[in-house]
């Protein structure tokens, strides 16, 4: 499929055009928020301790009187940060891994997917977790800690798409013109890869949003007086019954984020690939 192609076939898709619609409108509002929050989303006020939403503070306040509209117009910038550059890690690393095990296979293969065997046997969230639990807590080593723990599933995906390129014909007639590897995996092999890895990663971003903002809720995350969505979740759960909005409109911060980006997920997952549609 050309890309001229998939890209048409991305636009039929009305669920996917539309996930895409909301994940620029929130990216939009993370990069604007220092010009779109109505209040500085650290400002403390104990005469405006935990008001529900109305005219002056449209999501309410929180228990030290923050806005929690401006808090969670700047939380959207931490909260795709962390599932952007962790998924950039996790592929980055993973796609160095897969090419050299899959192309060059022998000790350095058994080597490789040994680790990944290992570091496969943890779930995620728990490896995550104690990545941070030994650097330390905060934002930074959150991104790092994600970014470690989704590795494996690139580092398969490029393994079995390299495995399954390299045996090709017209790979096989490079390396005996005497290509060199470097000239044999950048130009014939690496194209084959970026589209799986395009789909997982984008798919990945969320995971890594929902991730980050559970270590952030754990304390592990971002720290006070942060607005990371996450640690506003953590902060208002003490006040659920008198003051719901301190959860609430975070929580669908993160479920509409998450759920835009899976929408846009499967939306190229289906373009680049229609044998996958179901």
């Amino acid at each position: 499929m050309t890309r001229w192609e998939g890209s048409r076939e991305f636009r039929r898709n009305r669920g996917a055009v539309l996930g895409l619609l909301v994940v620029g409108v929130l990216v939009a509002a993370a990069a604007l928020a220092p010009v779109l929050a109505p209040y500085d989303p650290t400002l403390t006020d104990a005469d405006r301790l935990l008001r529900a939403p109305g005219r002056a503070h449209l999501l309410g306040t929180d228990q030290f009187g923050r806005d929690v509209l401006s808090r969670i117009l700047h939380g959207a910038s931490a909260s795709l940060q962390v599932g952007i550059i962790a998924v950039g890690i996790a592929a980055s690393g993973g796609m160095l891994l897969g090419l050299l095990s899959g192309y060059y296979g022998r000790w350095i293969d058994l080597v490789v997917m040994r680790v990944i065997d290992v570091m496969l046997a943890f779930p995620s969230i728990l490896l995550a977790l104690g990545i941070v639990a030994v650097l330390g807590p905060s934002l930074n080593n959150v991104m790092l800690a994600v970014g470690i723990a989704g590795v494996p599933v690139y580092t398969r995906l490029v393994r079995g798409q390299v495995l399954a390129t390299k045996a090709l014909a017209y790979v096989e007639a490079a390396r005996t013109t005497g290509c060199r590897d470097a000239r044999i995996v950048g130009r014939h092999i690496l194209p084959n890869v970026v589209a799986p890895v395009i789909v997982v990663g984008t798919l990945g971003v969320a995971g890594a949003i929902l991730t980050g903002a559970a270590l952030s809720f754990l304390g592990l995350g971002a720290q006070p007086p942060s607005s990371e969505w996450g640690a506003m979740l953590s902060d208002g759960r003490g006040f659920l019954r008198q003051a719901w909005w301190v959860t609430t409109f975070p929580g669908l911060a993160i479920t509409v984020t998450v759920l835009a980006i899976n929408i846009v997920g499967d939306g190229l997952r289906d373009a680049l690939d229609p044998r996958l549609k179901t």
